[in-house]
């Protein structure tokens, strides 16, 4: 696996930072300030150096920054600050830090595996950055194609502060860059959504909040979750408002960019006519929605209705499937019976049906009492695909198929053929299943594959769509063209993941034929998701592959980010936009009209 340069830190609350430009030394972003990108100095995968942990005092200083407050009738105690604490509450405080302090320093005398160990999940182009305001008129080679017109923006984990014991990519803070185009230019931003988590931490001037995947294992994640409860039974935290990141997928959906993580509500963010972002709020569709959803909600292209999933660890039930009406109406929960909890990252949705996957990545809450992860890879479960009406009241119709050591992390769609009876699902299996969560010795594998769900019959197929004696990559991450999800599809975008974790490059594949077209970034140069838009909005107008891919891409050797435009027909590069600053490698995005950004929702 390839070697990582190592980060450094920063405190978000100091005076801005300068930006590289093209004729400056490479410039690295880290917690206590910027400083030349060291070359060689790097950080082995296998043999992290010292982690350096902040130090602290036993009493949270409180920041200077100010703390937009939740909408509420009565002052939400995440506005307050330990100045405004009573003398029990500080005297708890003190007491809590105390002991949260001796825990961590218990927990650093072990080695941390490289899942959730922040020398490895968060260093060189994972490392996190400031805010950037917006900075118009961003130098481009080639032109802009004239169809794009509006903001590209992609969502990505971008911690606040420095992880003082474990730490996992999927824990850190949302922030959303953004690209807004506009007769031909071009300008850039990044923001952190203020999710209720964010907003408490950063007026507390530290992380409080345990980290879902890099802190709640074993012992130690259990005394995390006392003391989370602890201090929120104290008055000194609130957790009644969600504790999410919202740092996974964005949809633009009934006037509103929704940013999202599976643990929390939605977070609405509002694009400003100059290309910034602002985070209106935790978004409960007009207190219609009381759970959870999923990061990847699926917006039907046709009817405009979006579908989506909420799935809870605890207590049954553990699965819900839900439709939100082109205006933003909620149709009652199905609830779907499982026997035990199962990570629902992604599903499908077809003309007739949603495809909902129960595979062997599961969670068992009870092994943390062990000294283990909850999230376990259970080898004796067989995966299965359920299939059920999209309009279905309750889920007594949903049939149930196996399919034998198939795990899909994500599914790019899904449509159905009624002359064989089948559903054909597109997606990428990943070996083993729990790589990304717990460390392996086994290399993984994300293989592009067909799976056939026979509606007849019961029974299911799957193959690689990348033929045998072809090359087989890793694809994962990307997307079809969102005008026809649902319906079969020729092309499917995705990136090509390698070295894992990099992205060197993206694929264009022809789900027909096994065909890989490849546009690669170059040498040392590495990006993330490829977001197809199509040249048209109209989903008949115009080939399936009409439009252009767009990625960002960061160059590791001059330490410099761009926006590259592809041809999606042709995969050649039309423009390449410079960026005033380092964008760290991220997760999935989404683009909005200017059409659509001059009726977003102001609430």
């Amino acid at each position: 696996m390839a070697r990582i340069a190592a980060a450094t830190w920063v405190n978000y609350s100091s005076p801005p930072f300068p930006t590289k430009s093209s004729s400056s030394p490479s410039v690295e972003l880290g917690f206590n300030g910027p400083r030349k990108n060291p070359g060689g100095i790097t950080c082995s995968l296998r043999t992290p150096p010292k982690l350096l942990l902040p130090k602290k005092s036993s009493t949270p200083q409180p920041s200077t920054t100010a703390v937009a407050a939740p909408p509420s009738t009565s002052k939400p105690r995440s506005e307050e600050t330990p100045a405004q604490w009573n003398l029990l509450q500080k005297l708890a405080s003190m007491a809590l830090d105390a002991v949260e302090n001796a825990l961590v320093s218990h927990e650093l005398e072990h080695p941390l595996p490289k899942t959730s160990d922040p020398r490895v999940q968060i260093s060189g182009n994972f490392a996190p950055v400031p805010e950037q305001p917006v900075q118009r008129s961003l130098p481009v080679a080639g032109q802009i194609p004239d169809c794009i017109r509006g903001v590209y923006v992609r969502n990505g984990a971008n911690p606040l502060y420095q992880p003082v014991a474990g730490h996992h990519l999927f824990d850190g803070d949302g922030m959303i860059h953004a690209v807004h185009f506009s007769d031909g230019s071009a300008s850039y931003a990044c923001r952190f959504t203020k999710t209720h988590r964010f907003v408490q931490e950063r007026a507390l001037g530290r992380p409080i909040f345990p980290k879902s995947i890099g802190e709640l294992h074993g012992h130690f994640g259990i005394a995390k979750l006392l003391l989370f409860y602890a201090r929120g039974a104290c008055g000194l935290l609130d957790h009644g408002h969600g504790i999410g990141v919202a740092n996974a997928g964005l949809v633009y959906f009934n006037g509103r960019l929704l940013a999202m993580s599976e643990d929390d509500l939605p977070y609405h963010v509002r694009v400003s006519a100059a290309g910034d972002l602002d985070t209106v709020g935790r978004y409960d569709f007009g207190g219609q929605l009381d759970s959870t959803m999923i990061a990847h909600p699926k917006l039907d292209p046709v009817s405009g209705e979006l579908f989506a999933l909420s799935y809870d660890v605890v207590r049954k039930p553990y699965l819900k499937f839900f439709r939100f009406s082109p205006d933003g109406r909620k149709s009652p929960d199905v609830e779907i019976p499982l026997a035990e909890p199962t990570m629902m990252h992604d599903f499908a949705i077809t003309k007739r049906f949603v495809v909902i996957p129960d595979q062997q990545v599961v969670f068992k809450l009870n092994e943390m009492v062990r000294g283990r992860s909850p999230v376990i890879y259970d080898k004796v479960k067989t995966p299965r695909f359920g299939i059920m009406d999209k309009y279905a009241s309750d889920a007594s119709g949903i049939r149930w198929i196996d399919v034998p050591d198939c795990f899909c992390f994500h599914l790019w769609n899904a449509w159905e053929e009624p002359e064989s009876d089948e559903v054909v699902v597109i997606g990428s299996c990943m070996t083993p299943p729990d790589s990304i969560f717990n460390e392996q010795d086994e290399s993984l594998k994300s293989i592009l594959s067909e799976i056939r769900l026979n509606l007849k019959t019961g029974k299911s197929k799957r193959r690689p769509i990348i033929y045998d004696g072809r090359e087989q990559v890793n694809l994962e991450a990307g997307m079809v063209n969102r005008n026809r999800l649902g319906r079969k599809t020729r092309f499917a975008y995705l990136a090509l993941a390698e070295p894992w974790p990099k992205v060197s490059g993206f694929a264009k594949v022809d789900l027909a034929t096994g065909q890989v077209r490849k546009f690669m970034y170059g040498e040392q140069r590495y990006g993330g998701e490829p977001m197809f838009l199509p040249r048209e909005a109209s989903s008949g107008s115009g080939g399936e592959d009409d439009g252009y891919v767009l990625a960002f891409v960061h160059d590791e050797k001059e330490w410099r980010s761009e926006l590259h435009i592809v041809n999606a027909a042709t995969l050649e590069l039309e423009a390449t936009v410079e960026l005033p600053s380092r964008v760290p490698y991220g997760f999935h995005g989404t683009f909005i009209s200017a059409k659509d950004l001059a009726k977003q929702a102001i609430d």
